[in-house]
């Protein structure tokens, strides 16, 4: 996708968000994640996957989870700079996805198989070592319904020593707080007036 859509919905006058520089060529290291939680109009949280210099990205309107019976709607979005893994703030109103946004988890991630292939097959299996979210996962595209214009996936934990039945209302409760920051987004809000 590159940052051209990225670009064109925000007003960098009005947004702290990252403008990002051009697309950043693979540095060999491990490649990171981030899971932003969002007050939007809706709350939600975004996956964000490094690949090819950008964050791939979807959004998770119920959050993730960690019980393999939970299979989470994750709507593909358009890719964002890799700046934006530390971005923690508020989008103003009027600006596209006005509200407070918060680093929920980060770490690296590893794709199990050609990530390029599997993002083209509709099946990514992936690896994540972040603060909250460990083991492995799938991403799986659906079928498009018809109106639709975007790319509708499940982001679904695997059966492994991460994960939990029945642990999504502790998951993000209890997770109320920024792994970067340590601030809720009561505090995230307050701090940017």
């Amino acid at each position: 996708m590159g940052l051209s859509e990225y670009r064109a919905k925000r007003d960098f006058d009005k947004t702290t968000e990252p403008a990002g520089g051009e697309a950043a060529s693979a540095g060999g290291g491990p490649l990171r994640f981030v899971v932003h939680k969002h007050a939007a109009s809706r709350l939600h949280y975004d996956l964000r996957l490094e690949l090819d210099g950008v964050l791939k990205s979807w959004a998770v309107p119920k959050g993730p989870s960690l019980d393999p019976s939970q299979k989470r709607l994750a709507v593909e979005v358009e890719d964002h700079p890799l700046e934006y893994a530390g971005f923690e703030g508020v989008i103003p109103e009027g600006e596209y996805g006005a509200g407070t946004v918060m680093v929920w988890d980060e770490g690296e991630w590893e794709p199990l198989g050609d990530p390029h292939e599997g993002l083209r097959g509709g099946s990514l299996k992936l690896v994540l070592r972040g603060e909250r979210l460990r083991g492995g996962f799938a991403l799986v595209r659906m079928r498009r319904r018809p109106g639709e214009t975007r790319d509708s996936w499940l982001l679904i934990k695997e059966r492994d020593e991460h994960a939990r039945a029945g642990s999504d209302a502790e998951l993000l409760a209890a997770d109320a707080v920024s792994v970067r920051t340590g601030r809720t987004m009561e505090e995230i809000a307050r701090d940017a007036r």
